[in-house]
């Protein structure tokens, strides 16, 4: 399977302007699947070192409504809290035999709520035991910049400029340990172009 990632940054004006500013750069991954089609729905984030875990701010919520989990991946930081409120009629029982977190949120019906605190990074996969049509991800990260590519496969990000980095990208659909890629990515001081491939 092979994936290809488009990294373009440049400096803002205004850092560019003030010389004692925190210099930032704007940066756009591009993601393509197999296909060469952008793949929508890919979690990426970006790894810099010295960067500070994001804290939890929240509210998190994973909703069960009209039999299905609502968003389908929901993005939280390391020790998040998440909220598993049913909104259905019906009951559910929501699960996960993750390895970043396992857990067992026994039935419980309409208008109650469950939660789940995830303190390891990793995808979390999803599911109800009584429905299996129910799928969601819970994806924690430990680093501030992580986002999903959207309908045009782009994830955007502004990111501390002149750093060495490691852009990493999560699928179901990719074909490797952790269904997750790695590339080293140089932030650039000035404005260019970088790109990076990533092939499996």
């Amino acid at each position: 399977m092979r994936f290809s990632l488009l990294v373009a940054a440049a400096l803002t004006s205004a850092c560019l302007a003030s010389p004692s500013a925190v210099m930032a750069a704007p940066v756009a991954v591009q993601v393509h699947g197999a296909d060469g089609q952008p793949l929508v729905g890919a979690v990426v984030t970006i790894h810099i070192s010295g960067t500070a875990a994001p804290r939890p701010q929240g509210p998190y919520r994973m909703v069960q409504r009209d039999i299905a989990f609502m968003p389908q991946m929901l993005i939280v930081p390391v020790g998040a809290a998440v909220q598993f409120p049913n909104q259905d009629k019906v009951r559910h029982h929501v699960y996960s035999f993750s390895r970043a977190k396992r857990f067992d949120l026994k039935l419980y019906g309409r208008d109650e709520t469950r939660s789940v605190t995830f303190d390891k990074p990793g995808a979390v996969a999803l599911g109800c035991n009584i429905h299996d049509a129910m799928s969601g991800v819970v994806y924690v990260t430990d680093t501030p910049f992580a986002a999903a590519t959207d309908a045009s496969g782009q994830a955007r990000f502004t990111v501390p400029a002149a750093g060495r980095a490691v852009v990493t990208v999560w699928h179901p659909s990719i074909r490797a340990g952790g269904s997750q890629l790695s590339q080293p990515l140089a932030i650039p001081a000035a404005g260019t172009v970088t790109r990076v491939t990533i092939r499996r």
